[in-house]
């Protein structure tokens, strides 16, 4: 297993991120954090050891450079333009596509929080290379007219306890038209900090980028 700290080209930014590359890696799954966060989240970073122990390369990167990270620390601007962010996501995903290592693997998305609309709306962008999505916790809804242009597969996690995120998801996923499922965590809330939850959520994902394979783009 390879671990390196790399720098993601997204336009005049350049992005610190962590890529961890298993040994005969199967896919590799690029992460969204939330409104507030970094690559640094534990939580991702909990799932992501779980996904390279299964065989998954992860990607966990800022979606923001360290000046945009202090005026969005004041002001809250950056973290809700999901224009801005999945532009991150795309530049990243194309990235993937063209470095030695993971050009040849399926690229898949994990979006938490706000950072769930940027992914689906990445995935929307480039139909043709992302195989799936899941979101944990997330903001789909924010996504906007992007649901509908989704061709990759997604599985929404929501804790049975955030009510508000899980009215909020299930009519999102009311608008997908691709194959989807909505996986509830009983008794979690937002931030899934209760006993297994977490767990539950690194368990039902990596099934989910496990699945047999579909054709980025297909139904």
């Amino acid at each position: 297993m390879t671990s390196d700290a790399v720098l993601v080209p997204a336009g005049v930014a350049a992005l610190a991120g962590d890529l961890v590359v298993p040994a005969s890696a199967r896919a590799v799954v690029l992460f969204a954090h939330g409104s507030g966060s970094s690559r640094l989240s534990p939580r991702n970073r909990a799932v992501a050891t779980a996904l390279q122990h299964s065989g998954l390369a992860t990607l966990l990167m800022d979606l923001l450079t360290e000046q945009e990270e202090a005026v969005d620390a004041l002001t809250a601007g950056h973290r809700f333009d999901i224009a801005l962010l999945s532009g991150r996501l795309t530049a990243a995903i194309d990235w993937l596509g063209a470095r030695p290592g993971t050009a040849d693997l399926p690229v898949h998305l994990f979006g938490a929080s706000t950072g769930a609309a940027a992914a689906l709306t990445a995935a929307a962008g480039r139909p043709d290379q992302v195989r799936s999505v899941v979101s944990r916790g997330g903001r789909p809804d924010l996504a906007d007219d992007a649901l509908g242009r989704v061709r990759a597969p997604v599985l929404l996690i929501v804790g049975g306890e955030d009510h508000e995120v899980l009215r909020l998801n299930r009519a999102a996923a009311a608008r997908l038209q691709v194959p989807h499922e909505v996986h509830v965590v009983p008794g979690a809330t937002h931030l899934f900090e209760e006993p297994g939850a977490l767990e539950e959520v690194a368990e039902v994902a990596c099934r989910w980028f496990l699945r047999p394979s579909r054709s980025p783009g297909g139904a």
